[in-house]
């Protein structure tokens, strides 16, 4: 698999997110979720522990994979400091979806993002309701060890995926309406990103830079995954 083993030869875009207790430094990563073009993989790091993370290290810090995600902050933190991950190249969809606005001469305003089922919600990018993610809301607030429980539950396993299952199909929308300017503005904006929970440890020191502005990124690489069907 090349996110696995990843090639400048076989540039790659998967969908990706993160699921846990109390997610962030001092929390627990319990689940995290890759989309593929034939499968979305549930990663077990509460059974498969460090060994089955590192596994995975080549792919989440190469640059020749595109992790596509929705507000990658926390999931980069908790990456790093429990596992000593260094999350690369991320199209971040939260940061996307504001520059699009900025691109329709719609002002930013600060702290002003959409949330993930807003945008899914968003018929531009992909038309889906997403009702069951309040109900695990709801379950979260009353269990808060909700994603450290196993064996999984039919829902754990339905809802891990569902929130990678359409990055894809809204990562394909977004990059033919993003200009050279602002995918650019993406590519360093997604980088502080994965970067600003970790920016006082001298070890994050290592993370590759942003790339230049003359960065084609985006056009070249192959995707990972269709993203589900059920996007209009």
């Amino acid at each position: 698999m090349s996110f696995l083993q990843p090639r400048p030869d076989q540039p790659l875009v998967i969908g990706f997110d993160c699921e846990g207790v109390d997610l962030a430094r001092y929390g627990r990563l319990c689940i995290m979720q890759l989309a593929f073009d034939d499968a979305v993989y549930l990663v077990d790091a509460v059974m498969g522990g460090n060994s089955l993370m590192q596994a995975c290290k080549l792919g989440l810090e190469s640059p020749y994979v595109i992790k596509v995600c929705h507000d990658c902050k926390r999931d980069s933190e908790a990456l790093y400091f429990q596992y000593g991950i260094k999350l690369n190249n991320v199209f971040d969809t939260q940061i996307a979806y504001t520059l699009l606005k900025e691109q329709h001469g719609k002002k930013w305003v600060p702290d002003d993002y959409i949330s993930f089922v807003d945008l899914l919600a968003d018929e531009r990018y992909c038309g889906v309701v997403y009702d069951e993610k309040e109900e695990v809301r709801v379950l979260l607030r009353k269990d808060p060890q909700f994603w450290a429980h196993r064996p999984w539950t039919v829902m754990m396993k339905r809802v891990a995926a569902d929130d990678v299952r359409f990055l894809l199909r809204i990562y394909e929308r977004m990059v033919k309406s993003l200009t050279e300017l602002s995918k650019w503005r993406l590519s360093v904006r997604s980088s502080l990103y994965c970067q600003c929970f970790c920016a006082g440890d001298d070890c994050f020191l290592g993370c590759p830079l942003p790339p230049p502005p003359a960065t084609d990124q985006w056009r070249t690489s192959s995707r990972g995954g269709t993203g589900g069907g059920r996007c209009s």
